[in-house]
């Protein structure tokens, strides 16, 4: 069904998606994974900054989602300035446990919808992969390429006994599922969690958060 009346206002941001081939029972669009891997990152909060000029380096969006959710609302706005960058990570909206689970759904939609358009812009893309609870393995692998690399956040989801028993779950079916030859690391990467992916012949690429940083910095 469909309202001629409102065929000029694009509220679901179907332009992010055109052309885009769709995966999985919610038909999320398919992103196609780059061939290069990042060799430092910055936030998208920095990298959007005045002040930033150095683009030898790949965006990520392991923050806070008020720091990014002006890209969904405006990504022609950013979309310059993007692609001076090597590459950007997906954007990693939130999926808190505790959200109601089509919320979760809809963020991981966000998130593949943005990095297919941007990916059609010519910019390098990384699939992030988020997953909450068991409930959310039937749709948070969709949508990303087997074989290849994905990224993750441990930022915030390990510290807590409980946190790091949901992500190890989770990145073992991720691992299970999609297979990948690379997993890139934002946050700390413990042996205790990453030395059997290692021992796979996984190639595991960390990078220290920004948070972490500023705490040695404030501590030095």
């Amino acid at each position: 069904m469909t309202n001629e009346k409102f065929h000029n206002y694009d509220v679901f941001h179907a332009f992010l998606v055109e052309n885009a081939d769709f995966d999985g029972s919610l038909e999320f669009p398919v992103i196609k994974t780059s061939d290069a891997l990042p060799n430092r990152v910055v936030t998208f909060s920095k990298a959007m900054s005045k002040n930033w000029n150095d683009y030898d380096c790949w965006v990520v969006f392991y923050e806070h989602d008020r720091a990014f959710e002006r890209l969904w609302h405006n990504p022609k706005q950013y979309l310059a300035k993007l692609k001076k960058f090597r590459g950007v990570i997906s954007p990693d909206f939130s999926l808190y446990r505790n959200m109601p689970l089509v919320m979760q759904m809809w963020n991981t939609y966000r998130g593949r919808a943005l990095a297919v358009w941007l990916q059609n812009n010519g910019i390098e893309i990384i699939p992030n992969v988020r997953f909450g609870d068991e409930r959310t393995f039937s749709f948070c692998f969709d949508a990303v390429e087997k074989n290849k690399t994905v990224a993750v956040g441990t930022h915030g989801c390990i510290k807590r006994k409980e946190d790091r028993l949901f992500f190890e779950v989770g990145l073992a079916r991720m691992v299970q599922q999609l297979s990948p030859g690379t997993i890139v690391v934002y946050g700390s990467a413990p042996e205790r969690i990453f030395k059997p992916y290692r021992d796979m012949g996984i190639e595991i690429i960390a990078f220290e958060s920004a948070f972490s940083k500023s705490r040695k910095q404030v501590t030095a």
